[in-house]
């Protein structure tokens, strides 16, 4: 048989597992997600931001920053519930791979070589959660755009848990025109440095 031939069959079965181990990661996080809102709430908060970013009026602007302070919270809260759940996955399934390619069995293989999900979301709850606060981050506009950016985070990880790193910052800049080093510049600064300590660790 022709090595060309081999090696294309390895990859085709490397790719089937990778993909049927994706699949499960997507049903797990998924499972945990039906009980939530998240989703709806996410696409409310965008879709207002980029409406009162649109907005030539500032008084107009500045009311829709603050009737989306109440979807801020709410999905903060959202986020947390999240968190509390997913806590129950096991250690071995809610690993990431840091690999920037998904391989199949990395997660089993090589432990060092991962994060924990269940810690990163709940980073990321503790993150959306101050974010709402009022008057976290001065201007309702400046409140906004850093809720935005944990927001955006947070949906990185869950694509990062589910495909892997190099799909989830594509995603993030296909569907928000948003770089991954961009988000993770535009966080509270807690949540960058607890973020990057967990990434180290």
């Amino acid at each position: 048989m022709e090595p060309l031939v081999i090696l294309l069959m390895v990859l085709f079965g490397v790719r089937l597992l990778a993909m049927r181990e994706q699949r499960q990661r997507i049903a797990l996080l998924g499972a945990h997600l039906a009980h939530h809102e998240i989703e709806q709430l996410m696409e409310s908060v965008v879709q207002g931001s980029m409406r009162a970013l649109g907005e030539s009026d500032a008084a107009r602007q500045a009311s829709i920053w603050s009737m989306l302070q109440s979807s801020q919270v709410r999905l903060a809260e959202q986020v947390g519930a999240l968190a509390l759940s997913f806590s129950k996955v096991t250690e071995v399934d809610a690993r990431i791979s840091k690999l920037p390619l998904a391989l199949p069995f990395a997660t089993r293989w090589g432990p060092r070589l991962c994060l924990d999900a269940r810690k990163l979301i709940s980073l990321h709850a503790h993150a959306l959660h101050q974010a709402a606060e009022p008057g976290a981050s001065g201007s309702l506009k400046q409140q906004a755009f850093t809720f935005m950016a944990e927001l955006f985070l947070f949906q990185h990880t869950c694509h990062w848990f589910c495909r892997s790193r190099v799909v989830a910052s594509a995603r993030l800049l296909a569907r928000h025109q948003t770089a991954y080093a961009q988000v993770l510049a535009s966080v509270a600064e807690p949540t960058r440095q607890a973020y990057r300590a967990l990434l180290a660790g």
